[in-house]
């Protein structure tokens, strides 16, 4: 009805440290706020967009970190001050969600939130749109923990996995565990039991369901968030800032998944399985997959003059536009060019791109 109230949140988790996708993204400009796939938005800008068709805008919070608070501001100009939370220091994800599910419980006791992270792509956003819909429906009546699998189409071993147990309702099934990132055999045997699904990292909760699970699991974390709950109440916002900065000195960086998710006993999540053309964009090689390529399946992207001679299956790259990429007799390659540096590497080998941009800041003493 309009007018009513929405408890619904959306809390974008949109940190990053700019290794995956150097020398393109770098710890002042992460992959998030990069036009990868040439939409001509931000990664970012398409999460914010797409919370909007299950959050009204006000009820869209963003979680970023002090490097990149002021371009997160600028991507997006409609986001309220109040509701991008800025962390004093990267902690990983879960004391980014408990911050998030803090200032949801502040505002609305009965608030129930989707956590997305801010630089995934979604082939289908109805489709995303409807089974989040669910998620948050279910969350919100049983009180339960909601995440979601995406139904996988390969051996992947770059991805977390959710093994899927007995139905609780419609499309819901319990989650009997959380699996690490798999080896190729056993990537292989997920992909045939039919039970196991890509772990999105996608989560739905109340925000008292989740900092009650922070208690339970987390003491230390929870102990920091009370004391930021607290300065929320209190509305100083000079010294709510003082109490972030000291608890974010304290606590330790952990995952949600590690932190809570696998700790929790088998039955107490509960995954929809889904497709929706989801990818975390992991590496360039996730990026090569996504783009058009020519009848030699290379992909030209940025603006880049190919000029190539007996080549296959290569991703080429420049931020300088008119740049003329020349290669002959290769096949297989990611080459990116940027103003600052050049990387060239096979796309079977482009895990090592986060190894490589370490040896680039150890070499210039960074």
């Amino acid at each position: 009805m309009p007018g009513t109230k929405s408890h619904r949140f959306a809390a974008i988790m949109a940190g990053g440290k700019g290794t995956r996708f150097w020398p393109e993204s770098t710890a002042r400009r992460p992959k998030q706020l990069l036009d990868l796939l040439g939409t001509q938005r931000s990664l970012l800008r398409q999460s914010y967009e797409r919370a909007l068709g299950i959050v009204p805008p006000e009820n869209v919070i963003v979680v970023t970190g002090q490097s990149i608070a002021d371009d997160v501001r600028r991507d997006l100009p409609e986001v309220d001050a109040s509701n991008v939370l800025v962390e004093p220091a990267a902690r990983n994800t879960a004391p980014c969600v408990g911050w998030a599910a803090v200032h949801v419980s502040a505002r609305d006791p009965d608030g129930v939130m989707a956590v997305l992270p801010a630089d995934h792509y979604i082939r289908s956003v109805d489709s995303f749109h409807e089974v989040m819909r669910s998620a948050l429906a279910r969350a919100e009546r049983a009180g339960t923990v909601v995440t979601i699998g995406i139904r996988p189409t390969r051996p992947e071993t770059g991805y977390g996995y959710i093994e899927g147990g007995e139905v609780v309702e419609g499309d819901v099934l319990t989650a009997l565990r959380f699996v690490e990132k798999p080896d190729r055999l056993t990537a292989e045997h997920y992909l045939m039991d039919g039970n196991f699904y890509w772990n999105a990292g996608i989560f739905n909760f109340t925000a008292g369901r989740i900092l009650e699970d922070f208690r339970a699991y987390m003491p230390d974390l929870a102990a920091g968030l009370d004391r930021i709950g607290e300065g929320i109440r209190r509305g100083d916002r000079a010294r709510l800032a003082g109490i972030v900065e000291d608890v974010y000195s304290r606590i330790a960086a952990i995952s949600i998944d590690y932190g809570v998710m696998e700790k929790k006993p088998a039955g107490a999540i509960e995954v929809i399985p889904a497709e929706f053309g989801w990818s975390d964009l992991g590496s360039w090689g996730a990026i090569y997959e996504h783009l058009p390529c020519d009848s030699e399946g290379n992909v030209v992207r940025g603006g880049a003059i190919p000029a190539l001679v007996d080549v296959k299956g290569c991703l080429l790259s420049t931020t300088r536009a008119g740049k003329v990429i020349a290669i002959a007799g290769v096949e297989d390659l990611v080459v990116i060019d940027t103003e600052e540096a050049v990387l060239v590497v096979p796309r079977s080998r482009d895990q090592d791109v986060r190894r490589l941009h370490d040896l680039v800041l150890k070499r210039k003493g960074e």
